[in-house]
């Protein structure tokens, strides 16, 4: 039996990839995780020759991740991501029980500690830079942000009065709080005031849509037009989304990411492999030096298990100890 990947099956059916589409969005999956899983599931197919799932088992399963592990050398989280995403098929859409998948060979990859920068090279960075990027590269360093949270910000996010952002739908499907620098609220006002003239620009010429998570827009038909609902940082464009909408999505991370790696290199600093996720490392690491509580620094970063914030502790180790280098005795 052949998977094909057209709209309907000769039944009638859903294709099988947009019935996982759908049944990830009634349960509230993010964007980005619904991507993931239609795309593991996929390659998983494709593996077999394009055999439809429904003939495939444990031994095809375990294939595939062992494949992944071995032969592609990816992360223990990918293959992981892997596994949770076939399993979600077989136990969601396929409603079949494939019980324990043993004998999967771990990937050996090594974990590197993340390469950060310090205090001054963070600021270095950021003051080479200008416009949109630079307020976003800013909430990257001072909130602690993924690239892709700080484009996904709305502006019902920002909450001034406490002087938080609120992460809606980040990595684990959770929402978070995080900081909102102080430094910049002047900025974040200033940019909703631009974003404000903008929307009622895009209204005035009949437009004036966002995109909504999961089936919002179907709910609530006029909220993709509410303001509150807007991207913080919009695209210069407006586009048609996926239905043949045309929406106003967010900034291109491209366009953030090639500013940040073209102020690296005008401050000069010599660390390959800096990049816009470098200032969320430095976020965590900084504030681990100054003496912040490590299950603080854990919930502002959102991670879902203490260990994984460790490994910020492994950077600042015997700094700040007394330790003194032989070289200098």
């Amino acid at each position: 039996m052949q998977y094909k990947n057209q709209s309907q099956n000769g039944h009638g059916k859903p294709k099988l990839l947009d019935q996982v589409k759908t049944h990830l969005r009634s349960l509230h999956y993010s964007k980005r995780t619904e991507e993931s899983y239609t795309n593991w599931i996929k390659r998983f197919i494709l593996f077999h020759n394009k055999t439809h799932p429904e003939k495939l088992g444990k031994d095809e399963i375990r294939n595939f991740l062992n494949h992944l592990a071995v032969d592609k050398n990816v992360s223990a989280s990918t293959q992981n991501q892997a596994l949770q995403s076939i399993l979600f098929l077989y136990k969601e859409i396929l409603h079949k029980d494939i019980g324990w998948v043993d004998d999967i060979k771990r990937p050996t990859k090594p974990k590197h500690i993340p390469v950060v920068f310090t205090k001054a090279e963070a600021h270095a960075v950021i003051n080479n830079m200008s416009g949109l990027p630079k307020l976003i590269t800013s909430l990257l360093y001072g909130s602690g942000l993924r690239l892709s949270e700080a484009l996904r910000l709305r502006i019902k996010d920002i909450d001034f009065e406490y002087q938080h952002l609120i992460i809606r739908d980040a990595k684990g499907e959770k929402d978070r709080t995080t900081l909102l620098p102080s430094s910049i609220i002047k900025d974040i006002k200033e940019q909703i005031d631009k974003r404000f003239i903008l929307h009622n620009q895009d209204i005035k010429n009949g437009f004036g849509d966002t995109v909504l998570p999961y089936a919002l827009a179907e709910k609530y038909k006029n909220a993709s037009k509410e303001f509150g609902w807007q991207y913080l940082f919009p695209a210069e464009r407006i586009i048609p989304d996926e239905k043949g909408y045309r929406v106003r999505h967010h900034f291109h991370e491209s366009t953030v990411t090639k500013a940040i790696k073209a102020a690296i290199k005008k401050v000069g600093i010599e660390k390959p492999t800096a990049s816009a996720h470098t200032f969320r490392h430095s976020f965590a690491t900084h504030l681990l030096q100054s003496n912040y509580d490590i299950r603080t620094v854990q919930e502002l970063l959102g991670h879902k298990d203490v260990r994984v914030t460790m490994i910020y502790t492994h950077i600042i180790k015997n700094l700040g100890k007394g330790v003194k280098s032989p070289l200098d005795m």
